[in-house]
């Protein structure tokens, strides 16, 4: 199960990452992301909305995915997770490494000032092979192992079966 989670996560390099805002409505934002399992790292400026968002509330949703012309490739995830600094020195430093081979060019930046990890608890994923509004719901451990998974079928308002068109 986690598999096509990580297939998903290894394959993109954007996030949409929501914070808790100070008036309670949700601070949505992209970020560059690398990922160890289902952990996500990515990294923010220590005098950012999302870094003061995450020190009074650890609480984030990511939403991770690629646009499509046909829906039934839909392959994406949506993430609840914890949000935290990463403290200690060698997880940053791999933390760091997995950035800059996701991404090289960051090579040219300085060392990031703040690395988070996003720890998830729930991933929704989205396989629209299955039909249309196929998903997996997935809750997780502290330590990224499956505790439950549901399949579950949406109607979104289309239908949930794909047919021939000219």
């Amino acid at each position: 199960m986690l598999d096509k989670v990580i297939e998903i996560l290894r394959a993109n390099r954007l996030a949409a990452l929501a914070t808790v805002g100070p008036d309670g409505w949700p601070h949505c934002t992209m970020v560059g992301f690398a990922n160890d399992g289902a952990r996500i790292y990515f990294a923010i400026a220590p005098n950012s909305q999302k870094f003061a968002d995450i020190q009074r509330d650890d609480r984030v949703s990511l939403a991770i995915g690629r646009d499509v012309i046909d829906p039934s490739s839909i392959h994406a995830l949506a993430i609840r997770a914890r949000a935290r600094i990463v403290e200690d020195s060698k997880e940053r430093k791999d933390a760091i490494g997995l950035l800059f081979e996701k991404r090289p060019a960051l090579k040219r930046l300085e060392e990031p000032a703040r690395v988070m990890c996003a720890v998830p608890e729930e991933i929704r994923l989205l396989d629209y092979s299955k039909g249309y509004g196929h998903s997996v719901l997935i809750k997780l451990d502290p330590e990224g192992r499956v505790i439950q998974a549901e399949e579950q079928m949406h109607d979104w308002g289309y239908g949930n079966t794909f047919k021939e068109v000219d």
